[in-house]
């Protein structure tokens, strides 16, 4: 027996879209939208040199985001092995001044 979930779901996002069309603001945004769609789909169309330095200028950017968040996550890890050390430090520096005080007042 064939799925009828995909259709439905096909079904219900176009009823639910039709339904979104009565109320005259969504109307105007989707027709703002659509033709601005179009204007950049047709300036890029016609400017293809453009559009391929645009797109060269976004994968620099993601892969200099990329290394930048590899350092962050470097750099924290490192602090957090730091941070795991630093209570037996702290206890052996507490056990110290507490000798060293009961030792002055003896």
């Amino acid at each position: 027996m064939k799925s009828k979930l995909v259709p439905a779901i096909i079904l219900g996002a176009l009823a639910g879209a039709a339904l979104s069309m009565l109320d005259k603001q969504t109307r105007q945004h989707t027709m703002e939208t659509s033709k601005k769609v179009k204007d950049t789909f047709a300036y890029y169309s016609q400017n293809r040199d453009e559009l391929q330095e645009l797109i060269e200028t976004k994968m620099e950017q993601a892969q200099s985001l990329y290394a930048n968040v590899t350092n962050n996550i470097g750099s924290i890890m490192e602090h957090v092995d730091d941070a795991k050390t630093l209570p037996s430090t702290v206890k052996s520096l507490v056990t110290e001044t507490k000798d060293a005080f009961s030792k002055s007042n003896s």
